[in-house]
């Protein structure tokens, strides 16, 4: 006979059983909930009623969530950014720029990773891309191959961590926290994780120099000014994206669905900027644009909002317009719009069904007491907080090795956020105990992409690499850079300001003593008389 307490461990086993099989993640979510809940009520745990509650949750978390639609916009802005030629105009003059140095190319690399990690969100692309630009580069000037294939695939992988990052917003969502602080909190562990690669390719540098050899200064094309110019034209337009993106989120002037939109649009700018056929009426009207918006930027700054404020951002716009009209007319980017609809498509169809089949889990398993069972287990761990964090990252670490973020994020989140919020309170208090283990999920999350044999950015390099590269130094060649990450996941463990220094201090008024005072206000004594005789 089945009890109620055997249902939990399981409905997980069963989930866990079902995918190593190979069965498509929302579908296998799906029907293990509804078996289970069907069995539930056959054994009399709830009745039918009870699962009304799952078209409810679709409806009302996941249909009407106006925080994934910033996924579709964030995921059109990867899409085209990653194939519009910035990448290739960043490494090449990145490349000249650090080449001479020893590690350069691998600097050039890191700093590019951390850029486009800034402006795309996503990852697979990312790594293709730059191991398709730089890694016959790195190997012509006689870097070592597994340093080549360790330095693509992590500064690939740095995009997860970096916001806008699609992760951050799902792990938001999942974790009930606003985008804009996960965001905060991210930025200081992804700061440090790029120190650490390049801390790593300087010791590199120093103790084993011949891996990572400087560039010839005859071999650069470009010097002086030329280069710079050329560095500034790929660093500066990103930068405006990143803070019309990050920083009016960050600063409240629009939601995550708006920054979104307003970054799908600045990636189609971007896009007609960079092509070659972008005519030069079209950059005139570009720069006229960006001189408006200046101007408007500065009067509403320093003045008030009048009719000058709305004719510049109405020129802005106007130019927005233009250039937009400009990448649909070039046949190339027309292409390159196209294909980035259905990327969109696909990946938000994606996340949609895991999203409806983790819900149909996730109400059967809260039916049976699952919660409950879970709380039990984790909170009796050895080691208290520290243990608890030791053996969720390790949960997560091997979770990785078979599942995606998306299906680690909406499976294992709604059922151990409750949790981490009471045991993490007490360390870094309420309002930051999420967005740190979120954070801290999120670094753990990256070497999903990284760890042999199924990493998804080994088999990406795989694809894309010569045929003299082996297999063996791509899976030999991750594994510092892996364990680069896994020191970062320590870090952020042991240090839990490296996510909690930008945040909001939280208040330190106790509610109950405060006093509120109200001044007493004298008044005319009220004349109870005869009223007036009129005639």
């Amino acid at each position: 006979m089945i009890t109620l307490e055997m249902m939990p461990p399981l409905m997980f086993g069963g989930l866990v059983l079902s995918m190593l099989i190979g069965f498509p993640v929302a579908f296998t979510l799906a029907s293990i909930g509804l078996l289970f809940g069907f069995l539930s009520i056959h054994l009399g745990f709830f009745d039918l009623n009870f699962l009304q509650a799952i078209p409810g949750r679709v409806f009302g978390s996941v249909l009407s969530n106006e925080l994934l639609l910033a996924i579709p916009f964030f995921t059109f802005m990867g899409a085209i950014l990653e194939r519009c030629g910035l990448a290739e105009d960043m490494l090449d003059s990145m490349g000249q720029l650090f080449g001479p140095i020893r590690g350069g190319l691998g600097y050039s690399v890191i700093i590019v990773g951390f850029i486009l990690g800034a402006i795309t969100g996503t990852v697979a692309a990312q790594v293709i891309a730059m191991a398709m630009i730089s890694m016959p580069v790195m190997i012509r000037y006689g870097y070592n191959i597994r340093y080549i294939t360790g330095v693509l695939a992590a500064s690939g992988t740095i995009t997860q961590l970096v916001p806008p990052s699609l992760v951050l917003i799902v792990l938001a969502d999942q974790l009930g926290k606003s985008v804009g602080d996960m965001y905060l909190g991210a930025w200081g562990p992804s700061i440090f994780q790029i120190l650490l690669f390049a801390g790593y390719t300087f010791l590199l540098s120093i103790f084993k120099s011949s891996h990572v050899p400087a560039v010839p200064k005859t071999a650069l094309t470009l010097t002086g000014w030329p280069l710079w110019r050329k560095c500034l034209l790929g660093i500066i337009p990103s930068a405006v994206l990143i803070f019309v993106v990050l920083g009016t989120m960050m600063l409240g002037l629009a939601t995550p669905t708006e920054a979104g939109a307003m970054g799908a649009v600045g990636a189609i700018v971007l896009a007609a900027m960079h092509h070659k056929e972008f005519s030069d009426i079209g950059h005139k009207i570009l720069i006229v644009g960006v001189i408006a918006c200046g101007i408007g930027t500065m009067i509403g700054i320093f003045f008030t909002e009048g009719i000058l404020f709305k004719i510049a951002f109405a020129i802005t716009y106007f130019a927005v317009v233009w250039i937009c009209l400009e990448a649909v007319r070039i046949p190339d980017l027309r292409g390159l719009i196209k294909q980035g609809y259905e990327t969109t498509m696909r990946i938000t169809t994606m996340v949609v069904f895991i999203l409806i089949g983790s819900t149909c889990f996730s109400v059967v398993f809260l039916g049976v007491s699952g919660g409950v069972w879970l709380e039990h287990m984790l909170t009796t761990l050895p080691g208290g907080v520290w243990g608890f964090l030791i053996f969720i990252n390790l949960f997560i670490f091997f979770l990785a090795f078979f599942l995606d973020f998306f299906e680690i994020a909406f499976i294992i989140l709604p059922m151990v956020a409750p949790i981490a919020q009471k045991i993490l309170a007490p360390v870094v208090g309420p309002d930051a105990a999420l967005i740190w283990f979120g954070v801290m999920l999120c670094v753990n999350m990256q070497t999903s992409f990284m760890h042999p044999p199924f990493g998804f950015a080994l088999f990406y390099l795989r694809g894309v690499a010569p045929k003299e590269v082996k297999s063996s130094d791509i899976y030999w060649g991750a594994l510092p850079w892996v364990g680069l990450q896994v020191i970062m996941v320590a870090l952020v463990i042991a240090f839990p300001w490296t996510v909690t220094a930008l945040l909001d201090k939280p208040s330190n008024v106790d509610p109950n003593k405060v006093r509120i005072d109200i001044p007493q206000i004298e008044l005319a004594p009220l004349d109870f008389g005869e009223p007036p005789k009129f005639k």
